[in-house]
């Protein structure tokens, strides 16, 4: 590999707590019952927009009502990461691949705003060449095209993938790319189910194992 490629939500970060947290403030004040952690983790992956059809549907809420609760997930939640925290060993890898001067992109379906917003607040931009959130190009994740995106910002197509769930690893494929999944994070599946080139639980124990050839 020449270069990296990451998911957010569920691979760096976990942010699930602090999604909850929004998406249950805007069902409380639509009138529908808050749901549990693990719930709010089964709706993650796809965008704030599919989060709230989920939790909407499961609720019995008008579906009339969903651009006007998305957007108003979306405005809560851009200021909304006092809860996040990295996986452990991330940063360390981050560190360690940016000294190693080797190019890192991030491609994550969480909207722009809220992404610039969380990565300012946890001093990750300074890693990535190219950031790509879910409202930047026409289409999202499982589409490949926010890969592309990142690969000619980097100018190589030689890349690693790197996330935690279905949607990613049906990202890879569609791109041609290789991918390694990280198993503590959102997945909904068994390992075995999810297409990957690789599995990890430890990013540090990941991080010791992956050359990356960029001279």
């Amino acid at each position: 590999m020449r270069a990296l490629i990451f998911d957010l939500d569920g691979t760096l970060i976990d942010s699930a707590p602090e999604i909850a947290g929004v998406l249950n403030s805007v069902m409380t004040d639509a009138g529908a019952p808050p749901f549990d952690l693990a719930t709010v983790k089964s709706y993650i992956g796809e965008g704030i927009g599919v989060t709230m059809r989920r939790a909407m549907r499961a609720r019995g809420l008008d579906d009339a009502d969903h651009a006007r609760l998305t957007a108003e997930m979306s405005r809560r939640y851009v200021d909304a990461h006092g809860m996040t925290e990295f996986y452990s060993g991330v940063r360390e890898a981050l560190d360690g691949w940016l000294e190693a001067g080797v190019p890192m992109a991030l491609c994550t379906n969480k909207p722009i705003a809220a992404t610039t917003a969380v990565l300012e607040h946890m001093d990750l931009a300074r890693y990535f060449v190219d950031v790509v959130g879910g409202d930047s190009l026409p289409t999202r994740k499982p589409d490949p095209a926010m890969l592309y995106h990142s690969m000619q910002a980097m100018g190589t197509r030689n890349v690693l993938y790197i996330g935690d769930s279905e949607v990613d690893a049906g990202t890879a494929k569609a791109a041609s790319v290789p991918f390694a999944l990280f198993t503590e994070g959102y997945r909904k599946t068994p390992v075995a189910q999810i297409h990957h080139d690789l599995a990890f639980s430890d990013w540090t124990v990941f991080a010791d194992g992956l050359h990356v050839d960029n001279p």
